[in-house]
């Protein structure tokens, strides 16, 4: 029988809590509560969930705090529950760290099917894959390897840890080399239909992807000015 994937729910409302593990129980999910930032650490070293969800008003620790210190040693993924709406707060909350962000108040099938769908990008695929079925999921340049079978990246002989988004947006930029991509048509491909308007979003992610992936005298992560980015390949 396969281990049933962990979720760490962490809000100071209890009633929430208990709701959102019960919606998640039932999808066969093991879920754990805890209710403030420094239960949210600690457990996230005994417990070693699949997935987070976090609420950003949380007593004492708030949860960028929190994300942030996980952030530190952890590619868990996290999805940040908040009342907040504002862009900044969103914003804010991705280049933390965070692989989603959704409103309070929000529909309990709307956040399993966020859950399922941040979990099924997350998890490697265990299939043994033949050679011509992994030459389609990866792209090699020099010093650079990205590969959406395993979701991992190589980057000058050293694995890179990034969330599912990044790594997704790095390999469909780098598997049409100097393709330009409007923001629009990346957040489209990469995050669907709820982020359309939301163009902030792409440049985070670039901004992450350059902190751990910088130009080289090969190719570069390129800003076309107005308009968006290219994966650009250097002659």
């Amino acid at each position: 029988m396969a281990l049933k994937q962990k979720i760490l729910i962490v809000d100071d409302d209890a009633n929430i809590a208990e709701l959102i593990s019960l919606y998640l129980t039932k999808e066969c999910y093991e879920c754990k509560i805890v209710y403030d930032g420094e239960g949210a650490i600690k457990e996230n070293e005994l417990f070693h969930p699949n997935l987070i969800l976090l609420d950003l008003m949380l007593p004492g620790m708030d949860g960028y705090q929190v994300c942030r210190e996980i952030r530190q040693n952890s590619n868990v993924p996290i999805i940040m529950l908040s009342a907040k709406g504002e862009i900044f707060d969103k914003v804010l909350g991705l280049e933390l760290g965070a692989d989603d962000y959704i409103m309070k108040p929000f529909d309990a099938k709307e956040l399993v099917a966020r859950v399922k769908a941040v979990l099924r990008r997350f998890q490697p695929s265990s299939i043994p894959m033949s050679v011509s079925q992994t030459n389609g999921k990866c792209v090699e340049y020099p010093d650079l390897i990205i590969n959406l079978t395993n979701y991992s990246v190589i980057y000058k002989g050293e694995t890179v840890e990034m969330p599912p988004k990044e790594l997704e947006l790095l390999y469909f930029l780098a598997s049409s080399p100097n393709q330009v991509f409007t923001r629009e048509q990346l957040l489209d491909h990469i995050w669907g239909y709820e982020y359309i308007g939301d163009t902030r979003t792409v440049d985070v992610h670039i901004k992450r992807l350059r902190e751990k992936i910088k130009d080289h005298k090969s190719w570069a992560i390129s800003t076309v000015w107005g308009i968006g980015y290219k994966f650009e390949v250097k002659g």
